[in-house]
Order: C-alpha cells, then sequence, then structure tokens
C-alpha cells in the first residue's frame, strides 16, 4: 500500500482479475502510476461531482436499463448460470431475474417518495424555519460480489447505489466464470460508462482496488473475507456493508407436521446445491423428532429430485473443485442417513442428510455451503435456544411449530439477521423486509428502500431566514438568567404526559 502497511491478501476463491489502463489522476484517489485504478476511480468521482447522477430523470433511465439487461439477456444469464453451478432454470429465473426485477420495480414505483426531503419536529423556536432531512448520495460505490448468485448479489445492491444517485464500480466473482464474463462484456453498454464500471481481477488487483478511496463498500462474502474488507475501508474512515453468512439453525418442535417442515427445510437446504448463505445450516431437534423427521426428508428428496438426483435436471453442482473438496471432506461427520454419494468429476454431492451430529464435529465449525443437512439433538426448546445463544449470531433463525408460542420463544430468545417460522428462505423475497446480519454474520442491510437508505446519506438541513434577528437575542452575551429563561421555554422539548407527583 502506499503507506507501506502490509495488506492481507484476498483468499483465491474471492480473487478478481483487473482491466487493462489507469486513468486520470485524483488526489483522493491514489496515484494513478502506482495504483492501476487509481484512474477509473477518479474518472468516476469526477462525474460524480459534476451532479449528473442526481436529477431523478437520470437514475430512472438507469434503473430502466437495468430492466432491459435483465430481459434482453435473460437466456445468456440462464445458460451462464448453468454452467457455473449447475443451476436449474427455474431456481435461476426466480433467484437471478424474478427477484432482481422485484426489487427494481419496487425501487421505480417509488423513488420520487424516497428521494424527497423528509420535514422534521421543530421547536418553538423554530417555528418559522425549515427543517429536513436530505437523502444525499455517497459518491463513488464499490459492490463486490460473490458466486453463488452472481446476478442477484450484485445487481440489488447496483438498484440501491443508483436510486440513491450515485457512480459505482461493480466487482463479480472470478469462480463463477461464465456468469463473471457475461456481466463484464455486456453489462457495460446498458449503463453510463462514465459512472458505471465493471472490474475483474485476482487476488492482487481486488488487494489494489481496495486501497482506492471508496465513499461507501458493499461486500458480500464470507466473515475472514469481510474483516479484509472492513480493515482496508477502515483507512479512508470508508462506511462499509457486510452482507456474510454463518450457520443458520433450524429448530424443530415435537408439536409440528413433519410433512410439510420436510418438504421445507429440504427445499431450502438443497436450493442452488445448498449454496446460499440463509439456507438451513443444520437441524436442531429431539431423538423422537429426528426418528419421525429422517424419513420424511427422504421421501421429501425423492419427490423432489427422483431416486437418484444426480440425473435429476432439477439439482445443481458444486461451484469449483476446491470447494467441492472441501464441502466433501465434511461427509464425515456424525452418521450419513440419507444420500452421501459423490462424483468429483462432475463435482456432484448428493443431498445428504446426517444424523446424529455432535457439537464438535468439523461440519458444526465452518459454514457448510453445499448440500448437507445435519442433525444435532437437543433434550428441549430451552437446551435448543441455548446452543444457538451459544454461538455466533447467525444471518437467520428457521423455527418450525405448530404452538405459535414456541416460534415466538425462539424470535423473542434469540438474536439473528433475520427470523423466518415455519418456512424457509421465504423472508428474503419481501422488498418490504430489511436484509442483512448482525455481528459475525454481518452489518448494515438492504432489499427494497432499505437499499437506497443504505447507499444515501441522511444530511440533516436547516434553513432560516436572514431576517428577524431580534428573536435571536436572548442566545447572545452578556448572558443573564432572564436570557436562558427565553431560550429555555422556546427550545426545550417536554416529555409527553409528563406529570409531577404530589
Amino acid at each position: 500500500m502506499e503507506t507501506g502497511t502490509a495488506f492481507p491478501q484476498l483468499p483465491e476463491s474471492e480473487a478478481r482479475r483487473a482491466p487493462e489502463g489507469g486513468g486520470r489522476n485524483g488526489s483522493v484517489d491514489g496515484d494513478a502510476t502506482r495504483n492501476p485504478f487509481a484512474g477509473l476511480v477518479s474518472h468516476l468521482r469526477a462525474a460524480w461531482l459534476s451532479g449528473k447522477t442526481r436529477p431523478m430523470g437520470y437514475r430512472i433511465a438507469q434503473l430502466e436499463a437495468l430492466g432491459h439487461f435483465l430481459d434482453d439477456k435473460k437466456q445468456h444469464i440462464l445458460e451462464a448460470t448453468a454452467c457455473d453451478l449447475g443451476k436449474a432454470p427455474f431456481e435461476a429465473e426466480l433467484s437471478e431475474i424474478l427477484l432482481c426485477k422485484n426489487e427494481l420495480h419496487e425501487t421505480l414505483n417509488n423513488l420520487s417518495h424516497w428521494m424527497k426531503d423528509e420535514q422534521v419536529d421543530r421547536t418553538l423556536a423554530m417555528q418559522l424555519d425549515s427543517a429536513f432531512i436530505r437523502k444525499d448520495p455517497y459518491g463513488v460505490v464499490l459492490i463486490i460480489a460473490p458466486w453463488n448468485y452472481p446476478i442477484q448479489l450484485f445487481l440489488v445492491p447496483l438498484i440501491g447505489a443508483i436510486a440513491a444517485g450515485n457512480c459505482a464500480i461493480i466487482k463479480p466473482s472470478e469462480v463463477s466464470k461464465k456468469t463473471e464474463r457475461l456481466v463484464a462484456e455486456v453489462l457495460p453498454s446498458y449503463l453510463d460508462k462514465d459512472c458505471f464500471a465493471v472490474v475483474t481481477g485476482g487476488v492482487l488487483e481486488t488487494t489494489r482496488l481496495l486501497e482506492n478511496k471508496f465513499d461507501y463498500i458493499f461486500f458480500t462474502g464470507s466473515p475472514p473475507v469481510g474483516r479484509i474488507v472492513m480493515t482496508a475501508a477502515a483507512k479512508h474512515l470508508t462506511p462499509v456493508t457486510l452482507e456474510l453468512g454463518g450457520k443458520n439453525p433450524c429448530y424443530v418442535s415435537d408439536t409440528c407436521n413433519v410433512a410439510n417442515v420436510a418438504r421445507r427445510v429440504v427445499w431450502g437446504r438443497f436450493f442452488n446445491a445448498g449454496q446460499t448463505c440463509i439456507a438451513p445450516d443444520y437441524v436442531l431437534c429431539t431423538m423422537e423428532m429426528q426418528e419421525k423427521l429422517l424419513p420424511a426428508l427422504r421421501k421429501a428428496i425423492d419427490d423432489f429430485y427422483g431416486p437418484n438426483p444426480r440425473e435429476s435436471p432439477d439439482f445443481g453442482r458444486i461451484v469449483s473443485d476446491k470447494q467441492f473438496q472441501r464441502v466433501q471432506r465434511l461427509l464425515g461427520s456424525g452418521r450419513v442417513a440419507i444420500g452421501g454419494q459423490t462424483d468429483e468429476a462432475e463435482r456432484y454431492i448428493a443431498p445428504t442428510v446426517l444424523a446424529d451430529v455432535q457439537p464438535s464435529d468439523p461440519i458444526m465449525q465452518e459454514e457448510i455451503f453445499g448440500p448437507i443437512l445435519p442433525i444435532v439433538i437437543i433434550a428441549n426448546m430451552d437446551e435448543a435456544i441455548e446452543f444457538i445463544n451459544s454461538r455466533e449470531r447467525p444471518l437467520v433463525v428457521y423455527a418450525f411449530s405448530s404452538n405459535d408460542k414456541v416460534v415466538n420463544q425462539v424470535l423473542e430468545r434469540t438474536s439473528s439477521g433475520g427470523f423466518c417460522g415455519n418456512d424457509t428462505l421465504m423472508h428474503v423475497t419481501l422488498t418490504s423486509l430489511p436484509f442483512g446480519g448482525i455481528g459475525n454474520s454481518g452489518l448494515g442491510m438492504h432489499h427494497g428502500k432499505f437499499s437506497f437508505d443504505t447507499f444515501s446519506h441522511s444530511r440533516g438541513c436547516l434553513k432560516r431566514g436572514m431576517g428577524r434577528e431580534p428573536l435571536n437575542g436572548p442566545r447572545y452575551p452578556p448572558y443573564s438568567q432572564q436570557k436562558f429563561g427565553v431560550i429555555r421555554a422556546t427550545s426545550k422539548v417536554t416529555r409527553k404526559n409528563d406529570c409531577t407527583l404530589l
């Protein structure tokens, strides 16, 4: 780095490739002769400082261009994600296209309202003045996306960044190679090249990119890499959103519809071959419930993917050899009750359920991110809650029970980024709910208006007139108790329903 401080490099799985060329230098973006991205960042910053991205009409035009990208390149997106992840067309269209279009339409439908100044309450002394919150864009933002949902996880934050009036550099993952190439080659033709750019690269290039001063960084990935990004951002005091992950618990009570639980858990765990940050990572249930749940899970897997899931067009593959080997090693935990078959040549791991898993087993020490579902035995709900609270706070907690009081107990006595009762994944489909982690699972939130707010600086504003100067007299020296009495009477905020006990 320019300071001479050693910067920790990103793991290979988070590597990107860099575009050629530098560009113009800017005082806040470093020396272009030393950092290959300084010129690009400077170019975007100059465009942002010109005010080009601020008008609502400009924002709408760029957002509509994203819609055209999704429509025009739908088949290309389906083919790229099938090549990278073996993603079924149904799953790809749902997760990469439909959810993005929902976010886009929600934003276009409400942008004019979101952009309006928010008037705020005033004290008596300020009744003749204007006090409001203005939603200002941050400036030049960096969006670093992962490989598991390679369209959705850059496009949804980009929608928020554009809606809020920012310029943006998009950083797709090189692990999902076909999708990365599609985004890098095609997306720039839909957007204003002065304000938006796609950067690809490897370990070194990503490290160098993060040396530049951005006004906001939005990162989706693992907690270890999130710490690296946050360290880089801290040098410039750049605010960040970190969408990370973790081990999402799924408590199944003894009072539930076992068949329905099994179908909903199987769908959520094995969607995208388990490569989903909000997938249920493990089940917590009693021994009695495990005996009921195992045959129901087996039936649900058979109903969804047939007797040989390897032949199912609806079941995906692991994204890379490195990820395949990592997930395959986790099969050694507990007892394989369902599945367990693998094929390294195809990067295929069957939908697998592990029974009698111990908390100390390797599979319980890291996020699985693959098609394996461990079952951990607990005695009751209290023990399940204690187990959840003894670990890092997850991205989501799931709870299944026919008794709403049980679901509410799990909600009230645990802490997580999100919560979903009696289903899996579906909470993320609502643009009206914030999506984000807490603690080890992330920092910040987005989706719908929350994306707009994330990429907006809430600027507190007060506008007063030049006249009526006598009204300001009580605040000027020389001070007196009489003047303070006037200030107190006209500026204090009184507690509602305040009363004095005699």
